[in-house]
């Protein structure tokens, strides 16, 4: 009888494992940052149901990562760059301090590779859009980002327009979390809003 009931009990909570994989959630629940943790002196507030991140006094590096770590998944965010908007979505990602471990597809103003892959304290740049798909950046207006990683693959794309496809054993080898970053230099402000992930 305990045997039946402990095989009954796995499997229940096998199921419950498997349903939450490829549910789409929401990360930014448009009140508060709950689910994130801030890293640095730089400014992460929420105005208008919107993620705001900014310069600081320190005009430093900050990072707003989540609590929770991923590995395959499907993450979509609606961002819009208010004065320079130069930041990016890190993925799979370590941090101390400030120091960040991991792969950011970069959020900059135009020309400036949107949509590509940099690894951060590493190799750099792994891989940019082509110049002639730069023009898919919407500046002063909302623009949607997807970000798909499974195993060593990773592909990104921007309002619908897909701007690189990586394949890299290292990025396969690594789980972390999800960040959204502020360049150093001050004058930065970018807006979030429906941020999203599925699990893959």
């Amino acid at each position: 009888m305990q045997s039946l009931l402990k095989t009954a009990l796995i499997a229940v909570c096998l199921t419950v494992h498997l349903s939450a994989i490829g549910q789409r959630k929401s990360l930014f629940n448009g009140k508060d940052l709950s689910g994130w943790t801030i890293h640095g002196t730089e400014k992460w507030y929420v105005e208008d149901g919107e993620l705001v991140c900014e310069s600081g006094p320190d005009a430093e590096y900050g990072y707003l990562s989540t609590t929770e770590t991923y590995k395959d998944f499907e993450l979509v965010v609606h961002f819009k760059q208010e004065a320079d908007g130069n930041s990016g979505v890190f993925i799979r990602s370590d941090i101390e301090g400030v120091k960040i471990e991991g792969w950011q597809v970069e959020v900059a103003p135009l020309g400036n590779h949107t949509g590509g892959i940099y690894e951060s304290y590493g190799r750099g740049w792994l891989i940019q859009p082509a110049p002639e798909d730069e023009q898919y950046l919407k500046p002063g207006a909302w623009n949607k980002m997807k970000i798909r990683a499974v195993g060593g693959e990773v592909t990104t794309w921007l309002n619908g327009k897909q701007m690189v496809q990586l394949s890299d054993e290292k990025i396969g080898e690594a789980t972390g979390f999800i960040a959204l970053q502020i360049h150093d230099g001050g004058g930065i402000k970018v807006r979030w809003k429906k941020m999203s992930i599925k699990e893959l």
